[in-house]
């Protein structure tokens, strides 16, 4: 099984840093587009496993238009910024050098989407020959599909649209989950002794998840030979980040536990599905992106 996932990952990884560092935007978009469809699909599966059947076109159909629109959103922000940026680095020398005004525009502009979901929603509870008894149910998987899968991945087209550090914040955020994740396997078999969250998943100790913090702390000292970003901040986006991508793997954790099931797929040897090998990206790229946003690092 060892063997198995570090020969997947040895082909994934590739891939995904070619596809971070050597593609436009849109190409990133299109990648989390395919992706989230696929983590959609088994969070769907994960539901019908406990009697909750989703609203699957529309949720997914509704995903795609968030896609969109944060990849047109990112757009004027790094044409601002990759036209002006010498002037503007003299000047505010910040990552988002841009007004308070477009900055809480890029934190609310989900807002009439999910304004937009919630209308479908009740269009299909409403008019749907579904039974009545299932309208809660599905509104919710739904719901929660959009909420926990993807929402939050859309934030890898925000991360690498932030003009010409976007590549390079995203695969920041990337390797420090991998790092994580590496150094939490290994240690945790090796050493682990202490559960960290028995009752969601017994194997997780905290003697791994410390080694996972020491992974991600390690890669965000790596990174500040690469990002121009003070290694303060560097280091406190390896703490959140790898605090909320253990979250989030924890939360997955326990949606396959309320499933009854080990795995939300089979379509990546030694890692399980899609969901499994993404769940802490899912919470550790918006982290990284609101840090960006309100904390606003310096660069040197």
């Amino acid at each position: 099984m060892t063997l198995t996932r570090v020969l997947t990952a040895l082909v994934l990884i590739p891939v995904a840093v070619a596809i971070v560092l050597f593609t436009p935007t849109w190409a990133v978009a299109i990648a989390v587009a395919v992706l989230t469809i696929l983590a959609l699909w088994e969070y769907f599966a994960l539901g019908d496993a406990i009697g909750h059947r989703a609203y699957r076109l529309w949720t997914v159909f509704c995903s795609l238009l968030l896609i969109v629109q944060c990849w047109r959103i990112s757009r004027p922000f790094g044409y601002l910024t990759a036209l002006s940026l010498p002037h503007l680095e003299r000047l505010s020398n910040s990552i988002f050098p841009y007004s308070p005004y477009c900055r809480f525009t890029a934190l609310v502009s989900a807002a009439p989407l999910f304004f937009l979901f919630v209308l479908g929603l009740t269009i299909l509870t409403l008019f749907t020959r579904r039974p009545l008894v299932e309208s809660l149910p599905s509104a919710g998987i739904s719901s929660s599909a959009l909420l926990l899968v993807a929402f939050p991945l859309s934030y890898a087209i925000r991360l690498h649209g932030i003009a010409t550090y976007g590549p390079r914040l995203l695969l920041f955020a990337l390797v420090i989950t991998w790092a994580a994740d590496t150094f939490a396997y290994f240690i945790g078999r090796a050493i682990g002794k202490h559960p960290l969250a028995p009752h969601i998943s017994p194997k997780k100790t905290w003697e791994g998840s410390i080694g996972g913090m020491i992974g991600s702390l390690l890669v965000a000292y790596i990174f500040h030979y690469w990002l121009t970003i003070p290694i303060p901040h560097l280091l406190a986006m390896a703490v959140l980040g790898n605090i909320a991508g253990q979250m989030g793997d924890l939360l997955e954790s326990a949606c396959k536990r309320s499933a009854g099931v080990k795995d939300s797929g089979g379509l990546l040897p030694g890692h399980g599905g899609i969901l499994d090998r993404i769940d802490a990206l899912i919470l550790c790229i918006p982290v990284i992106w609101y840090y960006l946003v309100l904390v606003n690092p310096r660069t040197l």
